[in-house]
């Protein structure tokens, strides 16, 4: 009989140690957190596809919605928690421009589609010198929101802004922010999160605007009984109605209706509608024309024409308002108005006419005027692949300016959809 009792102990052992690690994964999953609950995250970043990874402890969150699974499920090579991240904007060096970059006490891993690069881990000051280590938060900065592109490092009141090109890091004490535990930069606005809070902040300056801080379950994930939206449900492309849309000089296209405005210069990062107030905030009520020139963006509301310059932030240039006719040379009402790129000429559009008007001339005036054969035109779209003009949830295509001008029978309307506008 031993020998069978032998047997029996050995397949017991087996089975015991075969058993072990699932149940003790299974026992770490459901420990993992309920972030409607209240959560602090301890890192928050977009990866390279634009999915939006929320970490906390050994656990991640792998967009707004959806249960936390294992960290190192994605990331294999991490043990144990991580301090910030942040997904790298460098177009300038394509072997860094999406990777994702992890901290983790004085060291530093970089992802790509979640595979680690060679020679990574690395100690913090060898990948980025004047950085400290054991970071609350790291967040990207692209130039245009910051001066150049960067990334900002958060440790106590603390930012340090790194920029990437010169590696040179220029350190700022926001004492009216909270202490970060994560950073998270989301449709060209930047949020400090604390707690189960956040605060936004501008990138340059830490000023905070607004009544803040508010809870994230309200905001940055699906959890029952909260919401900022109400009952609101999305809206059909066949009801949309634009007042306005421009592409500035760095490829951002601005989509305008009513009082809200809409960038949609990258798809992969979602779309969002915010108040025309916030990035212009002397504009009150929606505009009735937008367009691109010169670094700069020309709104014109009523007669009154307003120019800000498109730099880290836009701001409104000194004198202005000022009125059309002075402006433009336009008399009336502007229903739209369009620049192409590589082009001078503001193309005007009031009634069933198009007026151009050369922005390189002083005074400026009316150079050439056509009639159209569309009117009550909403608003006017230029780019390299040629011209929309939007009226109400439809668009009228043109190849070129000159076609526009010459044409005398309107092309068939198409509609508005979700690939154009989202």
């Amino acid at each position: 009989m031993e020998p069978v009792i032998t047997r029996t102990l050995i397949l017991l052992v087996l089975f015991t140690i075969s058993t072990a690690a699932p149940l003790q994964d299974a026992a770490v999953q459901d420990a993992a957190p309920d972030r409607c609950g209240g959560v602090e995250f301890d890192a928050i970043t977009p990866n390279e596809k634009g999915n939006t990874l929320f970490f906390k402890g050994v656990h991640v969150w792998n967009g707004f919605t959806g249960p936390a699974q294992l960290s190192s499920l994605l990331f294999k090579e991490l043990n144990g928690p991580i301090n910030a991240a942040f997904r790298m904007h460098n177009t300038e060096n394509p072997d860094d421009h999406d990777h994702i970059y992890l901290f983790q006490d004085d060291k530093v891993y970089s992802y790509f589609n979640q595979t680690l690069e060679e020679g990574y881990p690395k100690q913090i000051p060898e990948d980025f010198p004047g950085v400290p280590t054991h970071l609350d938060a790291a967040v990207e900065c692209p130039k245009g929101e910051c001066m150049a592109d960067s990334v900002l490092f958060f440790k106590g009141q603390n930012v340090h802004v790194y920029d990437i090109a010169t590696k040179a890091v220029k350190t700022k004490t926001w004492p009216h922010l909270p202490s970060c535990t994560s950073a998270f930069r989301w449709l060209e606005h930047y949020y400090c999160f604390h707690g189960h809070n956040f605060t936004r902040f501008h990138p340059v300056s830490g000023e905070v605007t607004g009544a803040y801080p508010k809870d994230a379950r309200h905001y940055f994930m699906s959890c029952p009984n909260f919401g900022h939206g109400g009952n609101r449900k999305p809206l059909k492309c066949s009801n949309v109605k634009l007042n306005a849309a421009t592409t500035d000089d760095g490829g951002r296209t601005y989509f305008f209706a009513g009082p809200i405005y809409m960038r949609v210069d990258t798809h992969r990062d979602g779309f969002h509608a915010f108040p025309i107030t916030r990035a212009w905030k002397e504009v009150n009520d929606g505009v009735d024309a937008v367009f691109s020139y010169d670094s700069k963006i020309y709104l014109i509301k009523g007669d009154q024409v307003y120019i800000y310059k498109a730099d880290a932030h836009f701001t409104l240039i000194e004198g202005y308002p000022k009125t059309v006719k002075e402006e433009l040379g336009i008399e009336g009402t502007v229903d739209a108005a369009f620049v192409c790129p590589t082009e001078n000429i503001a193309h005007i559009i009031q009634g069933n006419s198009m007026r151009d008007v050369d922005l390189t001339a002083t005074p400026r005036v009316i150079s050439r005027d056509f009639p159209l054969p569309l009117s009550d035109i909403d608003a006017g779209l230029c780019g390299d692949d040629g011209i929309r003009l939007f009226k109400g949830s439809q668009f009228y295509y043109y190849e070129s300016p000159r076609i526009l001008a010459m044409g005398r029978i309107a092309p068939v309307a198409s509609d508005i959809t979700s690939a154009l506008m989202g």
